[in-house]
């Protein structure tokens, strides 16, 4: 019985399932493989396994423990990888950020989210041609974006949050010659 079967045996693929799917894709893909890139498509195997074990074994103790490669998506902001850093090595020593301190962590990941939502709609405005008419897509964008800030101020955050998330999906994905003229 391989460690993926095992772990979906004991119920452990519910601890993180995106991640467990992510692992079950490796393995998948690793199989199809030969020669070198099976072995380095293993080692990353390997790598993921273990991280999840040690997951499940936080998980087992009461620890709420985030996954080693989840960075927040928001943007990917240097800021944002910070806080989850700060906040998963706390965790992983079992001493979890003081009152204050965790405060403070979330007035500056709140602070940075409005900004870089305010920095994308002020892209967006910038977008919009000077002579736009009233079915241009820019404009029309640019329009439901203010909307939305002035409706509801927090779901535009977590809006521009799941746009920037998309984004970097897409251009994670991209071939190589699509990125290069970007």
């Amino acid at each position: 019985m391989s460690d993926i079967e095992a772990l979906r045996a004991r119920g452990d693929h519910r601890v993180n399932p995106v991640r467990f799917r992510l692992i079950e894709a490796l393995a998948r893909r690793s199989a199809a493989h030969e020669g070198e890139a099976r072995r380095l498509l293993d080692a990353r195997l390997a790598q993921l396994l273990a991280a999840y074990a040690e997951d499940v074994a936080h998980r087992a103790k009461g620890a709420a423990v985030a996954p080693a490669d989840a960075a927040p998506m928001q943007g990917g902001h240097a800021l944002s990888a910070l806080g989850a850093h700060i906040a998963q090595q706390a965790a992983l020593r079992g001493d979890g950020p003081t009152a204050p301190e965790g405060q403070t962590l979330t007035w500056f990941r709140n602070v940075w989210t409005r900004l870089s939502a305010e920095r994308r709609l002020v892209q967006s405005l910038e977008k919009v041609p000077t002579n736009a008419g009233p079915l241009n897509s820019h404009n029309l964008v640019h329009q439901s974006l203010t909307l939305m800030r002035d409706v509801s101020p927090e779901y535009l955050h977590r809006f521009m949050s799941y746009v920037d998330t998309l984004f970097w999906l897409d251009q994670t994905t991209a071939p190589p010659q699509r990125r290069e003229r970007k």
